[in-house]
């Protein structure tokens, strides 16, 4: 690894980190004691060795890095800059996922296979993408650009553009076609719920409308009964 470019990825990953994380007081702290940042600085040296034929040492760095973080990262694995791993533990990231610039992975996110797949086996993630926490992308798909992954969300095929995936199996809804920085994992629209929402709705106004031929009827009856009179 070039020195120049080792320091560089360093600095956009405490950078991003101090950015997004409100927790963050200082660079040292995050440097000193952030299991994710510790596990992809640790990364950034087995994939050197990996991608210079020494894959023994980069697997040993990857496995010593899993038991002291939490954090699974084959040195295969092709990350850009600026990742950000919040709290770590439980985190997998598959041979051949790919993750864009600025990403946020939080706790016991799965960037895995299916187990049917040859070759191409893992997710790519475009930039600035979010996955919350207990999330699941599993297969050789794209999750785009600004997309987020809400918690608990199992992906299992592609994900556009700045749009959020909700739900096991995940289901797609389109969020403005905006680019979004807010690292919330709650606030995110259902599916399935805006769906029984739209429902309601509609059985309301259908209450409403037999209300008001129910009312015309009984006002019709009266008419013709007032008319039989003598």
């Amino acid at each position: 690894m070039e020195e120049s470019g080792m320091f560089k990825n360093l600095k956009a990953e405490l950078d991003s980190i101090m950015d997004r994380d409100p927790a963050a007081r200082t660079q040292l702290e995050v440097f000193l004691l952030y299991s994710g940042f510790r596990a992809v600085r640790s990364y950034r040296w087995a994939n050197w060795f990996y991608r210079h034929d020494m894959k023994l040492i980069a697997r040993y760095i990857s496995q010593r890095a899993r038991h002291k973080t939490g954090v699974e990262i084959h040195p295969a694995a092709k990350i850009g800059k600026g990742l950000f791993i919040d709290h770590g533990m439980g985190v997998v990231i598959g041979e051949t996922a790919e993750i864009g610039d600025y990403c946020t992975l939080y706790q016991g996110v799965t960037l895995g296979g299916t187990g049917k797949d040859q070759g191409k086996r893992h997710p790519t993630l475009g930039n600035n993408v979010m996955v919350g926490s207990g999330a699941k992308i599993l297969g050789p798909f794209k999750v785009g650009d600004n997309a987020r992954v809400a918690a608990g969300a199992v992906v299992l095929s592609e994900v556009p553009p700045g749009a959020t995936a909700v739900g096991v199996p995940a289901r797609i809804v389109r969020i403005n076609g905006e680019k979004s920085y807010e690292l919330d994992q709650i606030n995110v629209s259902d599916p399935v719920e805006q769906e029984m929402a739209d429902l309601q709705n509609v059985c309301t106004a259908l209450g409403m409308q037999v209300e008001m031929l129910m009312d015309r009827l009984e006002s019709y009856q009266k008419d013709r009964a007032n008319k039989k009179e003598p």
